[in-house]
């Protein structure tokens, strides 16, 4: 009989499971230093005397950082566990952050024209913050996976949820902390502040991240650990668990150890690779953008015909999109994972290591999916025919968030439950490449056509609807491509998701 410090049960079990559940909070939570960028731009546009076309270039650098790699990321996960993704981004997070504050700090205030030296590094720093996202991101979500296997959906949702919540937590932070009611934010305190505190808590849960241990009590529950294989003892089960009476079961084969050359013969996995672009690439457009989007539109009209500009400024219904962007994504990130979980039950792992999947779904992972596409088209076609001021901005700000936090939460099961859990991080990586191609796309897309209605005598901002309309109608007609995909596998994968 097991004493109560045996590492598989009793208190050292759930002490373990403990300090794993914290580092993956702390670690969503300074995983999005690369999203509050908008708070520090106008302080580098004013000190470095930065130009929007090098601000924009500083700041993809950091969102693109996070996709190069996803595969590479996905493959230090699988073969050496999430712990080591949360010591690498601790070195990123610092180094990027840190020199990133230094550069600012060590540029001269009386400055006319911007250095290309200083803005170059700065790209560079970024990068090295977006990569670190990356890392910091699978370090939270595989480690949730990888600990609650049987609830993918609550704990890939869950930490997706608190990854979604960061903006807003370090927003929070500098306003509070680092803000100076005369002079605004600090920037050089506040990167130096995020640069130390998330290399520690990163470097933390590169000690507590590792795998837990299963449960060698002959009558708990066994949490399947993909990374550990149990020898058979006395106790091992000779024959699979009998399931519950009223489900009926039935062995679906996986292919747990697929190569890279299968994965990507899969046409089912390019369909789901499309969809992805579609969904992510534009929302990300969105969340990159809704500031412009905001200030190409009128202000709201009065009951009496005037522009309510002294009621409802410019800024602040910026920042309300943004904090509504964050919002809809977050919640509809907790939302879907539990929901996920009950309606469509994933694959059960019996002690004996077959693989079940309980046959009395309500409906299957996919409808998810093809819920975000309708959603998607419907909000961008909204924004074509409905949205005419600044407050109406607020429906693209939820249709987006909502079909991006549903999607990139619904992702991970789909993928583990298609191809198996022993390369579900290289799988997962290989997906992520979808956002990679589809956000430039969309992005440059509204740039472009954006530049091409832009005034001269308006400044650097484009106004008016036909700032976005070309690139909202593509949109809607990829989110509807996108939806006939998501049909289509569907119907491929019923009965398995």
């Amino acid at each position: 009989m097991p004493t109560t410090t045996d590492p598989g049960t009793g208190i050292m079990r759930h002490v373990r499971l403990t300090f794993i559940c914290v580092s993956v909070v702390t670690n969503a939570l300074f995983a999005g230093g690369i999203f509050i960028f908008p708070l520090f731009s106008p302080a580098l546009a004013l000190h470095l005397k930065l130009t929007q076309p090098q601000l924009t270039t500083i700041v993809l650098a950091g969102m693109m950082g996070q996709y190069p790699f996803a595969a590479l990321v996905g493959k230090v996960i699988d073969q050496y566990g999430p712990w080591s993704c949360s010591l690498v981004s601790a070195v990123l997070f610092s180094t990027g952050f840190g020199l990133f504050s230094s550069e600012i700090a060590k540029t001269p205030d009386n400055i006319t024209q911007p250095s290309l030296t200083s803005f170059r590094n700065l790209t560079f720093f970024f990068f090295l913050a977006g990569l670190g996202t990356v890392f910091s991101l699978f370090s939270s979500l595989f480690a949730a996976s990888k600990t609650f296997p049987n609830y993918l959906g609550i704990a890939s949702g869950a930490s997706m949820a608190l990854f979604g919540l960061s903006p807003l937590f370090l927003s929070v932070l500098a306003s509070n902390f680092f803000t100076d009611p005369v002079t605004g934010l600090n920037v050089t305190r506040f990167l130096k502040f995020h640069a130390m505190v998330s290399g520690c808590v990163h470097l933390v849960g590169a000690i507590t991240l590792r795998r837990l241990p299963l449960v060698s009590e002959h009558n708990e529950r066994c949490i399947y650990d993909p990374e550990q294989t149990a020898e058979p003892d006395e106790r091992s089960a000779l024959l699979p668990v009998k399931p519950p009476n009223d489900v009926e079961v039935l062995i679906v084969p996986v292919n747990e150890h697929g190569s890279l050359v299968d994965l990507l013969r899969d046409r089912n996995f390019w369909t789901l690779f499309f969809v992805a672009l579609v969904v992510l690439g534009s929302c990300e457009m969105v969340l990159s953008n809704i500031g412009t989007i905001v200030l190409s539109l009128p202000p709201a009209l009065s009951p009496s015909g005037t522009n309510v500009v002294d009621i409802l400024s410019t800024d602040s219904v910026t920042s309300t999109q943004v904090r509504v962007l964050s919002l809809s994504n977050t919640i509809s990130r907790l939302l879907v994972g539990p929901v996920a979980d009950f309606v469509s039950p994933i694959v059960s792992y019996l002690p004996n290591g077959d693989r079940q999947y309980p046959r009395k779904h309500r409906v299957s992972r996919i409808a998810f999916l093809v819920g975000s596409t309708i959603l998607l088209a419907g909000t961008y076609f909204w924004m074509e025919v409905g949205i005419r001021s600044q407050t109406a901005v607020w429906a693209l700000s939820v249709g987006a968030g909502i079909s991006y936090g549903v999607t990139f939460t619904i992702l991970p099961s789909l993928v583990s439950s298609i191809w198996g859990l022993s390369n579900v991080g290289r799988n997962f990586g290989i997906i992520t490449y979808a956002p990679f191609i589809g956000t430039p796309f969309f992005s440059y897309l509204y740039a472009f056509v954006s530049a091409g209605h832009t005034e001269t005598d308006q400044g650097s901002v484009c106004k008016g609807v036909e700032c976005w309309q070309l690139t909202f109608w593509i949109g809607f007609a990829g989110a509807l491509v996108a939806l006939c995909g998501s049909g289509m596998l569907w119907r491929q994968w019923k009965g398995k998701v």
